[in-house]
């Protein structure tokens, strides 16, 4: 067990949410239809230390960004806890108004897609300091103005920059004005969904290195969504794996990359290109992901996984610990 100085700042115990997908009232009563339900994420635990980058990887429709979203406050959890420094996250976003803002305060969003997370008919200096408004900080609208040049500074703008509008800028500047929004406040946590997955190959490395910059000089903790593990590769410290709303594989960044456990990761990571085996065919990810509204019995990777058998195909796999390593997977020793 961590010593309590050491106690991680984010530890999320067995979340799940699942959304009501059902056809509407009239439809299912003259059909005879129940109500359906969707598990987008069942049963993820984990934990971040201070500092560092969890990345949650998976094919979209996984559930990364339900997770994302569960930690932010913008769904309430089916089931689960979660757990920020030592409070009950949950309770304090569902409390009373001056307690769920202290929490939003410490924990920020950066979204996936620079060109619509931002208000067109705003400028740059407004977009920044609506937080900063929100949250009562600065004495006067002079004061957050100049914070707010230093925060675009601060990601690699101008100041002068406050006085335009979103469509002036480039996707990898708008984004560099979306996480200058999010650390206005001074978190303690982002949450970052998919950050560069809308940006040119280029453009992405550029805002990762200030990311890693930023998390460097403020302490940033990180949760980070991806599905390209070349830059998982580059960011995290740890890596989750989840398939179909559940983690299937929880380890250190070098133990993912070099030595994967289980057959869902060494699968997507057999299909990344590799420089020095240029010509070399590469693997496919086989098969395509189950329907979640009806997904398979047991394990739900076992239909497109090289190693099930008959216990794949009949109990589910639970998340343990085996050689350091969390896996659900009952071929792992």
């Amino acid at each position: 067990m961590s010593a309590p100085d050491a106690a991680p700042l984010v530890r999320a115990v067995d979340l799940a949410k699942r959304f009501e997908v059902s056809a509407p009232w009239l439809d299912r009563v003259l059909g005879g239809r129940p109500r359906q339900w969707l598990q987008a994420v069942d049963g993820v635990s984990f934990e971040i230390e201070r500092g560092r980058t969890l990345a949650l990887v998976g094919e979209s429709g996984c559930g990364k960004s339900t997770v994302a979203r569960l930690l932010v406050g913008l769904y309430q959890p089916t089931r689960g806890q979660l757990v920020f420094d030592g409070q009950d996250a949950q309770a304090a976003y569902a409390g009373p108004q001056d307690r769920a803002r202290a929490l939003r305060r410490r924990i920020q969003m950066i979204f996936q897609d620079p060109y619509a997370s931002l208000n067109p008919r705003w400028r740059v200096e407004d977009i920044v300091a609506e937080p900063l408004r929100v949250h009562g900080l600065g004495a006067d609208d002079e004061e957050r103005r100049e914070r707010v040049g230093q925060l675009l500074a601060s990601v690699g703008l101008n100041a002068a920059d406050g006085s335009k509008y979103p469509h002036q800028f480039s996707g990898g500047q708008r984004q560099r004005i979306s996480i200058a929004r999010a650390i206005a406040t001074a978190p303690d946590f982002l949450v970052c969904d998919e950050p560069t997955s809308a940006l040119d190959v280029s453009v992405q490395a550029q805002v990762l290195n200030l990311m890693k910059d930023l998390q460097r000089a403020r302490g940033l903790t990180y949760l980070f969504i991806s599905h390209n593990l070349a830059v998982v590769r580059h960011v995290s410290d740890s890596v989750g794996v989840m398939y179909l709303g559940r983690l299937v594989e929880l380890a250190p960044r070098e133990a993912i990359f070099e030595a994967p456990r289980h057959p869902y990761t060494r699968m997507l990571l057999a299909a990344i290109p590799q420089l020095h085996a240029t010509g070399a065919a590469r693997t496919p990810v086989l098969g395509e992901v189950p329907n979640p509204l009806d997904p398979p019995s047991g394990c739900t990777f076992h239909p497109r996984c090289p190693q099930a058998d008959a216990r794949c195909r009949s109990e589910r796999p639970a998340l343990r610990t085996v050689g350091g390593i969390r896996i659900a997977c009952h071929q792992v020793a």
